[in-house]
């Protein structure tokens, strides 16, 4: 693994460590935008990474759609991560008078794909995001 692609993941498994505190909460206690920004940051983050591993290049971008066909390219799995729907938490969600406001049910969601994306990148690129801190650089 690269620097630059364990730098990628140790980035995004902060982000997913975020989404899991908030979601150890009782979900009326819940900042459910930050769950959804979290687990879109973590997707960006983590498909970021498994480009980088792959010596992939990418452009600055927040669209996990164009993301994951880029990891397709790849391999061809990745077609069927269900990403897609956590683009619009990116940007939209965080500033006032877009009306965007999760419901509990979407930080539900979004952690459910968040949790299966890492799964799915721990099989792919062989590591597990909570021991990062302790992998040795390549």
């Amino acid at each position: 693994m690269t620097k630059e692609s364990k730098e990628w993941l140790q980035k995004a498994w902060e982000d997913f460590r975020v989404m899991e505190h908030e979601m150890a909460l009782p979900p009326s206690e819940r900042v459910a935008s930050a769950v959804c920004f979290h687990a879109q940051q973590f997707v960006e983050k983590a498909l970021k990474a498994f480009l980088v591993a792959h010596g992939k290049e990418f452009p600055r971008t927040h669209n996990l759609t164009f993301l994951k066909e880029l990891c397709s390219a790849v391999d061809a799995d990745f077609a069927e991560l269900p990403v897609d729907e956590l683009s619009i938490y990116a940007v939209e969600l965080r500033y006032p008078g877009l009306g965007i406001s999760p419901e509990p049910s979407e930080c539900e969601r979004c952690a459910q794909i968040a949790r299966e994306v890492k799964h799915f990148l721990e099989s792919k690129l062989g590591v597990k995001f909570e021991l990062l801190g302790r992998l040795e650089e390549a």
